[in-house]
């Protein structure tokens, strides 16, 4: 089994407030990309590592990469305007000999090596898997008007995270199919085929960095964090 892993590398964080891309900042002495890079290099079913990156932070990424000895980082591309013009690229950028398709955010550092094994397991099953958390807090429908539509039954809802992994065949219908459509996952489109995507129990460590506060949280995460 090939698998080829994309990393999206190419936001600039306009929630962020920061000069630097999200992917770059430091997170305890170490870019943020790194945690993800090294673990997803370490992980056995992985062949290819692609990155995904903007003008301005793309030789920053291949110098971290050389850095961090990730020796199957095989190409770092320019990504695109949005993140699923990156992903975009990145799946023109994958090796003709992939089986399956890995797309993570470079904004997420706490993936761990038991997340991606079962991520990927699942795919193989299904064709389709992501990480994904049950929700915790309360959660309303509200209208423009700031008015609570309703109350939504928590019990059902799921908040999506990366990894994600699908069948090659599939994720390139997905993105040749509903190549303008706004997602803001790449299940989405996938979804929008008929398709059916399995869930497999993500971690509340697995965070994604989008904003000052998030970055926070990542720091006292980072003390303690395992790639297990």
């Amino acid at each position: 089994m090939y698998v080829s892993a994309i990393v999206v590398a190419a936001g600039k964080g306009r929630r962020f407030g920061h000069k630097a891309s999200k992917a770059l900042v430091k997170l305890n002495s170490r870019p943020v990309i790194a945690y993800s890079l090294a673990l997803l290099n370490a992980q056995p079913q992985i062949r290819e590592i692609v990155v995904a990156g903007n003008p301005e932070n793309i030789q920053a990424l291949r110098n971290i990469i050389s850095k961090e000895r990730i020796a199957k980082a095989v190409k770092v591309i320019l990504g695109g305007k949005e993140r699923r013009d990156s992903v975009a690229n990145g799946l023109q950028a994958i090796s003709p000999q992939a089986d399956f398709i890995l797309i993570h955010d470079a904004a997420r550092p706490f993936v761990t090596k038991k997340l991606v094994t079962s991520v990927i397991k699942e795919a193989r099953k299904s064709g389709a898997a992501i990480a994904a958390v049950a929700v915790k807090p309360t959660i309303k429908k509200v209208a423009r008007s700031l008015i609570v539509e309703k109350t939504l039954d928590r019990k059902s809802l799921w908040e999506a995270q990366t990894p994600q992994v699908f069948k090659k065949d599939l994720i390139l219908k997905a993105y040749k199919r509903f190549k303008h459509l706004e997602a803001t996952d790449d299940a989405m489109l996938v979804e929008r085929l008929g398709a059916k995507v399995s869930v497999v129990s993500g971690s509340y460590s697995n965070i994604k960095i989008t904003t000052p506060e998030d970055l926070l949280i990542a720091k006292g995460i980072a003390r303690s964090w395992k790639p297990i």
